[in-house]
């Protein structure tokens, strides 16, 4: 097996707890704060325009309200996306996958993106995402790992763009888990840290697969996972995890 060749603290949703989730802002903020990598969520507005964005609805990060799927980027284009977070950050923009892709190319962050599509959407969303990504780090020295928790996503992107590598996110893993892998053509295997056992994750390594975990904001933790052998984490507490955590 290789070692991991990405970096081992990566930043959710881009500032974790530091910046407003899924926004240009939040990248600046890992990258100021030392960081090498980021994970961000994307999905498509309903103009099948791709955007950074977790929830299914506008109303939770934006000034705005409704389905995204209803919703075309050039209406949110007006929309803020940083006051629920800070009066620092108002005015913050709903970016555009584009904006994003080329803002880490640019400071250099290594990207874990999470293709998260709206129901119904799972291929569409998978396709447009590897196709992005390839078009956006095309020549870049490190390319960014495409996951999703939605099979159709992962076989899409696969389709779409097989270069690009693949990871597998699932909350527990499952007993067939090996076999999805091999299907996707993944590399890695993305869960959550709680539903870990310290065998399943030797058994994932030894199957030649890297492992992540999401989402530890517990240094404590972090080194337990890190002896049991997982590649990776991702954490909110960006002031308590580090870049050079150990």
């Amino acid at each position: 097996m290789k070692p991991w060749p990405y970096p081992r603290i990566i930043a959710h949703r881009g500032g974790g707890t530091l910046a407003p989730e899924n926004t240009l802002a939040g990248l600046r903020k890992a990258k100021t704060l030392g960081f090498a990598g980021v994970e961000f969520d994307v999905m498509l507005a309903g103009d099948a325009t791709p955007i950074l964005m977790h929830d299914q609805t506008l109303d939770r990060t934006t000034s705005g309200s409704g389905p995204i799927a209803a919703t075309a980027y050039r209406d949110m284009l007006t929309l803020d996306a940083g006051s629920w977070f800070s009066r620092e950050h108002a005015g913050e923009p709903v970016p555009s996958f584009e904006r994003a892709g080329r803002l880490c190319v640019e400071l250099g962050l290594w990207a874990d993106i999470e293709i998260k599509p709206v129901k119904g959407f799972e291929a569409e969303t998978g396709k447009a995402a590897a196709l992005a990504a390839r078009e956006l780090w095309r020549g870049a020295p490190v390319q960014p790992l495409l996951c999703s928790f939605q099979p159709a996503a992962l076989a899409a992107a696969q389709q779409a763009a097989p270069e690009l590598p693949r990871g597998a996110l699932t909350r527990d893993i499952p007993p067939e888990w090996k076999q999805w892998l091999q299907k996707l053509g993944c590399v890695s295997l993305h869960c959550d840290y709680r539903m870990l056992l310290p065998q399943q994750a030797r058994a994932v390594r030894d199957a030649g697969y890297w492992l992540l975990c999401y989402t530890v904001n517990d240094p404590e933790i972090v080194r337990v996972l890190f002896d049991w052998g997982v590649d990776a984490i991702i954490t909110d507490r960006l002031d308590l995890i580090p870049p050079d955590f150990r």
